[in-house]
């Protein structure tokens, strides 16, 4: 049983960009500059293709959940991630979350760094994913948060946030964590899996991350969030269990000269003391297993003590690349 919070990894102390950014730059320092990145593709065509988009009422309507399901089945097949509509989350509860996450990236840093990382910890407020010196930077800081099961959750953190902020987070973690199990049941309806393989993906760990890019006078030339696919059980983890039917989306973040950006992220991931593999149902002598075997601890570990770089952490979970293992 999880009985403490437990250290994922650690990341390197870097300056905090807002505080950067306050500065009147001409240019970017060049830590921060990515010469290498591609640029944002902006399609203005109509007939370019639209994000899927999934509706929470239909899922949950006896008349329409077969044909709604069909939809969100296929959106995890091809595209790997969804727009949904009508989730029973208010719209009064979203304005206010992103109203009190302005307001604590707007507080002095004398109060923001009350939420600092510690030296050893990913979570709290600054950096993620940074392992050395010479590392190029993101163009943004962060604030980390396990929200669920309150046993994990980080003593500094949370009782430090402002009474308004503290509140809205634990209404909005409680309304998204309802949202991710139905929708994590309902995958695995589709999927078939059965009631233990789901257990692991729907008792787990929930994190909250709350992402700020101020303004940069040259956004061409940095990243906010470098290309990324999410390790929670909405994502990765979804993938693996699938044994690769369901796709995790490889996404990053931009920014821009003119205004700042926040982006807030819900991460739904399993039971720590629980083991990461394909589900035994989906796996057959025609659908061998794709990935291997790895608790679930030492997994995020992993992810968090390397440099962020695409899929890369997901492919090598992937069962050809093991040592003497040919590559399909």
């Amino acid at each position: 049983m999880e009985t403490k919070a437990i250290s994922f990894g650690r990341t390197m102390a870097v300056p905090i960009v807002q505080e950067l950014a306050k500065n009147p730059l001409t240019s970017v320092p060049p830590r921060y500059v990515h010469h290498d990145q591609d640029p944002p593709i902006i399609s203005l065509k109509s007939s370019s293709p639209q994000v899927p988009i999934i509706d929470m009422q239909r899922l949950l309507s006896q008349d329409f959940m077969d044909s709604e399901l069909q939809k969100l089945d296929q959106a995890c097949r091809e595209w790997g991630f969804f727009q949904l509509i009508n989730h029973e989350v208010s719209s009064r509860l979203v304005e206010k979350v992103k109203l009190e996450s302005e307001e604590f990236f707007k507080l002095p840093i004398e109060e923001k760094n009350k939420c600092r990382q510690k030296e050893g910890d990913l979570e709290g407020y600054g950096n993620v994913f940074v392992m050395s010196e010479d590392q190029k930077l993101h163009w943004s800081d962060r604030l980390y948060i396990t929200t669920s099961p309150p046993h994990l959750r980080k003593p500094h953190l949370i009782p430090n946030l402002l009474p308004t902020f503290r509140e809205t987070l634990e209404a909005y973690s409680a309304e998204l964590k309802n949202v991710g199990v139905k929708i994590l049941k309902l995958m695995g309806k589709k999927l078939r899996l059965d009631d233990n393989e789901m257990a692991l993906l729907l008792e787990g760990r929930q994190a909250m991350g709350f992402n700020y890019y101020p303004p940069c006078p040259q956004p061409e030339l940095v990243i906010g969030f470098p290309p990324h696919s999410d390790f929670s059980g909405l994502t990765i983890l979804l993938e693996i269990m699938s044994n690769g039917t369901y796709r995790s989306i490889e996404h990053r973040a931009t920014v821009n000269s003119l205004k700042e950006r926040i982006s807030i992220a819900t991460f739904c991931s399993p039971k720590m003391d629980g083991e990461i593999c394909p589900a035994p149902s989906l796996v057959t002598p025609e659908t061998p297993a794709m990935f291997r075997r790895i608790s679930v601890v030492d997994y995020i570990k992993g992810l968090f003590s390397q440099k962020i770089d695409g899929k890369s952490y997901i492919h090598s979970m992937r069962i050809q690349n093991e040592p003497g293992m040919k590559s399909n």
